[in-house]
């Protein structure tokens, strides 16, 4: 077995204890918290949201851009104090318990590879687009298999995949905020400054506040994806320095690409048009008079699905690595290869998206809703673990060690505990709405799978603790973490 030290293969640095390669540098960083949430979501979800809630689509992901700002911040300072592989998964562990890292590892882990799924088909839905004579399924094969070769290749080459995807779709938003804000200013040519579609077609709200408290649901999920510079922290090499700017710049920026858009979106077409259901980016640009509209979008929302589904595959390879360290994933999921890259983990993450592949040649119409539905609100059960992780974590840093709290949650406790009630409210409201009772139901029971698979692990662990115990009195003998091997 290779010796492990801070050098690692070919002299360059990897993450203590596991042989990750720190290779991911600030640029990455900032650029993966950056583009990380800005994905097929906004440019086509959003459409939805405003179609169902009406101008008050403003207010709904105001809202939910403020639960995951602060639940980043949240994130960042545990990221900041104690940088470690798996992130989260380490922080529930070590703040609720071996149950809270267990849950919150598979939970994250059975979004993305869910997410990874999604994004193959609908990357595969824009190209068929454009090439009707090749199967959807062939499509979305080949992306699977080009983006899995990306990262497995090195995370180096996720890192520079992700910060040009991401940059692109910065850019894309950018531009169009620019453009968006000229139109409504009057200052277009042909066009003169008005904002009266916010209020006009039966008013701000035409569905009642009760629109607005449901469209916070999916709004975010649509903002799932900033946590990802936490994860990745560990393989960044100043992972406070980085993880703390990323986190710091993801705020604002957030919350001005897609409330600001989204507003530019509404102000410009009237909500209750056709096409801003369809495509609200789309529909803007075409009001505006730009030629070329629905092409240039489908190859924006083609980048974000790509840059989502390389996400996707980095972030669910990564927690099931961090979860191998504590066995909780089988120990062979820990063989990294010669650039320190843990494959098996990766190939683990593209199961779910092969099997969207065949679902996709079997019945192309039904793939959509099979993924979407499954996991529903597991987004928000991370996030609400995340959170009450933040608060036991805090305390605990404050008694023993306050010097590492160098990025601290703002007006500790209590927006942190008015995040955790905000996420809980939430998740009631899909109990009680009918809209998305269902998606609630599916999500529970991932929840109790997760939870009755961390019962078994406990039983069979203790069940192994008594075997191994020679005599009463004396110490139980604990496992060893396992060591990543070398392929």
């Amino acid at each position: 077995m290779a010796e492990k030290n801070e050098s690692g293969a070919n002299g360059r640095e990897t993450t203590e204890g596991t042989g990750l390669r720190s290779e991911l540098k600030q640029r990455h960083m900032t650029l993966i918290a950056l583009g990380g949430v800005i994905g097929a979501g906004l440019f086509v979800g959003s459409g939805v949201v405003i179609d169902e809630t009406g101008p008050a689509a403003i207010i709904s992901f105001l809202l939910a851009g403020g639960l995951v700002v602060l639940v980043m911040r949240m994130l960042g300072e545990m990221a900041v104090a104690r940088p470690e592989v798996g992130s989260f998964y380490a922080y529930a562990r070590l703040a609720l318990g071996n149950w809270g890292g267990f849950t919150i590892g598979w939970l994250y882990w059975y979004f993305w590879v869910n997410v990874v799924a999604l994004e193959a088909v609908a990357g595969a839905s824009q190209i068929h687009a454009w090439l009707p004579g090749i199967p959807l399924w062939v499509v979305s094969l080949c992306l699977m298999v080009l983006l899995t070769g990306v990262n497995m290749f090195s995370v180096r080459s996720f890192g520079e995949f992700e910060y040009w995807f991401s940059s692109i779709k910065v850019a894309a938003i950018t531009v169009f905020l620019v453009v968006g804000l000229v139109f409504v200013l009057g200052l277009w040519p042909g066009a003169h400054a008005d904002v009266s579609n916010l209020t006009q077609h039966h008013g701000f709200a035409p569905h009642g506040i009760g629109a607005v408290l449901t469209a916070v649901i999916p709004a975010v999920g649509f903002f799932t994806g900033a946590e990802i510079a936490a994860l990745a922290a560990a393989e960044s090499r100043n992972p406070q320095r980085n993880v703390a700017r990323a986190t710091r710049s993801v705020v604002l920026r957030v919350l001005l690409f897609y409330v600001g858009s989204i507003f530019l979106v509404i102000a410009i077409v009237p909500w209750n048009d056709p096409s801003v259901a369809q495509g609200p980016y789309v529909a803007t640009l075409q009001r505006m008079g730009i030629s070329g509209a629905g092409t240039l979008m489908r190859v924006l929302i083609l980048v974000a699905v790509l840059s989502s589904l390389n996400a996707g595959l980095y972030s669910a390879s990564r927690i099931v690595f961090a979860l191998t360290r504590n066995n909780d994933a089988p120990r062979g999921l820990t063989k990294l290869s010669g650039r320190g890259v843990p494959r098996r983990a990766i190939l683990l993450a593209t199961v779910l998206g092969y099997v969207s592949v065949i679902i996709a040649y079997v019945s192309p119409d039904a793939v959509f809703s099979f993924i979407v539905h499954s996991y529903g609100a597991v987004a928000l059960f991370v996030y609400l673990l995340v959170a009450l992780s933040q608060v036991r974590l805090r305390r605990r840093l404050e008694r023993e060690d306050p010097g590492a709290l160098t990025l601290k949650m703002w007006c500790f406790p209590y927006l942190s505990w008015f995040t955790i009630a905000a996420m809980t409210a939430v998740i009631l409201a899909m109990v009680i709405l009918p809209s998305t009772r269902s998606d609630f139901a599916a999500s529970m029971l991932t929840l109790a799978v997760v939870l009755g698979a961390y019962g078994i692990r406990a039983y069979r662990g203790r069940c192994r603790v008594r075997a191994t115990t020679p005599a009463v009195g004396l110490a139980p003998v604990r496992e060893r973490e396992p060591e990543p091997r070398r392929s």
